[in-house]
């Protein structure tokens, strides 16, 4: 008895020791942050709390467990739960720094301003590494726990050393998985689409809203989600109207008569876009691209910061050039002539 009450009352002292240490490292991670915080690294530390509240005390009793006056049995089996609970909160712990450099780098490039084609490349490429990176230490971390455990040793060592047989057996098993997987690590390299990019698939318009190892989500004009295979993007062609840059060309089309007079339109055209806001006064040109037996065809050209501003101001261009038709050459509009036969 007096064996199995030094034994708990070491436990606790060692538990509470490491709690001793888990507040005295909270205080220097708090000062450590602000430190890093001045040096143009948004780095928050927070999420680290929750980890160490736990890996530390644990740290603490396997230190404690050879002095442990128990049987040897008892004490081996204590050994090896705590170590096991040690590896899985030390794999914790890892995926939370991993989470907390990717969020510190992402914090310096804001995809919200308009020119953001290399902080959309940047959130893309990060994120995906974060993934690969996480699902890496979940499978080494089931491998090392099943080490630690008497029995299962050799289970967790042919993971680890048999990896290009499992890759086989896997990969037969789930072609298409592993496929789509490979195809994200190839577009956080490659980036043929990143976070934002703006583009047409499946005839759907829209913008990418989240990628992930196997998938990737298109936010629709009309807030629905297309959720595309994240090898569709390596395997069929799609529009990127933003691969490069973020502004765009657009063109209005006018229908007219023959007498329609092309300089006043293209005056109009130029005063309209100088009013508008939308317009990054960088292409405006007016031509007449077609002639039919009826009608005149006019292409407004016309660019815009990104998307939605092209989308606008091809709006606003079309009703306000309508109007100025309707208003001072109403007799230009498209009509049908018919004529009779001269006598």
């Amino acid at each position: 008895m007096d064996n199995y009450l030094f034994s708990g009352m070491l436990l606790i002292c060692a538990y509470s020791a490491g709690w001793l240490i888990y507040l005295i490292t909270m205080i220097l991670l708090r000062r450590w942050g602000r430190v890093i915080s001045l040096k143009s690294f948004k780095v928050s530390l927070e999420p680290l709390k929750r980890p160490l509240r736990f890996l530390i005390p644990i740290l603490c009793i396997l230190t404690v467990i050879p002095y442990l006056r128990l049987a040897e049995k008892e004490r081996l089996v204590t050994g090896y739960l705590a170590n096991a609970v040690f590896i899985a909160l030390t794999s914790w712990l890892s995926m939370k720094v991993v989470h907390i450099l990717r969020d510190a780098i992402l914090g310096r490039y804001d995809i919200h301003v308009r020119d953001n084609a290399r902080a959309r490349g940047i959130h893309t490429q990060m994120r995906m590494l974060a993934n690969i990176v996480t699902a890496v230490i979940v499978l080494l971390t089931i491998s090392f726990v099943l080490i630690s455990i008497p029995g299962a040793g050799h289970i967790g060592v042919s993971i680890l050393a048999s990896a290009g047989i499992a890759g086989i057996v896997i990969g037969f098993a789930a072609q298409k998985a592993l496929g789509n997987l490979i195809a994200g690590i190839q577009i956080a390299i490659a980036q043929p689409i990143r976070l934002d990019d703006v583009v047409i698939v499946e005839n759907e318009w829209g913008w990418i809203e989240e990628i992930n190892l196997t998938f990737a989500v298109v936010r629709i004009w009309d807030l629905r989600r297309l959720v595309v295979p994240i090898s569709y993007f390596l395997e069929k062609p799609f529009q990127n109207w933003t691969r490069t840059r973020a502004n765009l060309l657009g063109t209005v089309l006018i229908y007219a008569d023959y007498n329609i007079p092309v300089k006043a339109i293209r005056d109009e055209l130029s005063r309209i876009l100088s009013e508008s806001p939308l317009w990054d006064k960088k292409a405006n040109v007016l031509q007449v691209t077609n002639m039919t037996e009826k009608t005149v065809e006019l292409r407004a050209l016309m660019s815009a910061m990104d998307s939605s501003a092209l989308w606008d101001l091809r709006c606003a261009v079309r009703e306000k050039l309508l109007e100025f038709l309707q208003t001072r050459f109403p007799g230009c509009l498209p009509k049908v002539r018919l004529e009779g036969d001269k006598k």
